[in-house]
């Protein structure tokens, strides 16, 4: 009794600290691997961005190496006044909308038709992709030899035909890159772009939960009522994703510009990028061009801010109703 009464109480060990350099350390020990690919990054895509806008504050012509001089922003005040310049920049905005939205709306509906089960669907697929598989050139050069040429290209030898049909000799013959020379370049980039955004709608549709389709269905909504108030609701990311991705894409067309129009007739379908290369490579103003292409860049983010927050209120208001 006696040792037990003098017998120290039992007491819990000190809680061990732990340093917390040591685990901030450990920390930067493993992302250390990682730091050539940053550097990487940083070397191939800010850097060039960086002395873009160096140069974009200057007057440089390379015809005149004598003359290069600091002129802070007096580039892009050129760039927002001159007529030229304001046409590209309007049909860039043109360009890019019609592209993006008229893919998104017949990606929808095709992604929506390959969701169905039917014979064939995989090879229906693989077609349907193939166009975006095309390298930008090449669908540039079918589309203007092969379809919009006046003489021997499908529109014309289709029109002809059907004339034909009704008893005349031949139809008219259109040149349709000459008549039509945006809806003509518009064209072609949503025969090349349309695959792009039924493929990630299509992905978003296989997503869906089968659970509330079946849960509608059995409370008697209709096909419509389940497309507009549960699919279409929750299709949303995947149309901001395609949205995104394909403003900041088309937004730097040069292709297709320069291959079918050359960016005429005049400036009809200049854009941004063909004005860059055409101040760059014909008038040798490296300053104005640099300018033009912060321009471009800053436009994609505009462009693709606005239409998010505009599908995004759209949907909201969809889903208020």
């Amino acid at each position: 009794m006696h040792d037990h009464a003098h017998r120290t109480p039992k007491t819990a060990p000190p809680p061990v600290r732990i340093r917390k350099s040591s685990g901030t350390a450990a920390k930067w020990k493993r992302r250390i691997p990682l730091l050539p690919a940053l550097i990487f990054t940083i070397v191939v895509t800010q850097l060039p961005f960086v002395a873009t806008l160096i140069i974009s504050t200057f007057q440089w012509n390379i015809l005149r190496p004598g003359e290069r001089h600091f002129v802070g922003l007096s580039n892009f005040s050129f760039v927002f006044t001159d007529e030229r310049l304001r046409t590209a920049v309007l049909n860039t905005v043109v360009l890019t909308a019609s592209v993006v939205v008229i893919s998104v709306i017949l990606g929808l509906g095709l992604a929506m038709l390959l969701d169905r089960r039917f014979a064939g669907r995989g090879l229906a697929r693989t077609l349907l992709i193939a166009p975006f598989l095309v390298m930008p050139v090449a669908a540039a050069l079918l589309w203007k030899h092969a379809i919009y040429n006046p003489d021997y290209g499908l529109l014309n030898g289709t029109l002809n035909a059907v004339y034909r049909l009704f008893g005349a000799d031949n139809g008219p013959t259109v040149d349709w890159i000459s008549s039509y020379p945006m809806p003509a370049v518009v064209i072609s980039l949503v025969w090349q772009w349309t695959p792009f955004m039924m493929l990630i709608l299509l992905a978003g549709l296989q997503a869906q939960p089968g659970d509330v389709l079946e849960a509608a269905r059995m409370d008697g909504a209709s096909a419509l009522q389940t497309f507009r108030h549960i699919t279409l609701p929750h299709l949303r990311q995947y149309i901001e994703l395609g949205v995104l991705l394909g403003t900041i894409y088309v937004v730097q067309t040069f292709d297709a510009v320069f291959t079918i129009t050359q960016g005429g007739p005049g400036s009809q379908t200049t854009n941004l990028p063909y004005e860059i290369y055409m101040t760059m490579f014909r008038k040798y103003e490296y300053g104005e061009a640099a300018a033009a292409g912060v321009v471009v860049v800053l436009g994609a983010f505009v462009i693709a801010t606005f239409a998010l927050r505009t599908i995004a209120s759209l949907f909201r208001e969809e889903v208020s109703r």
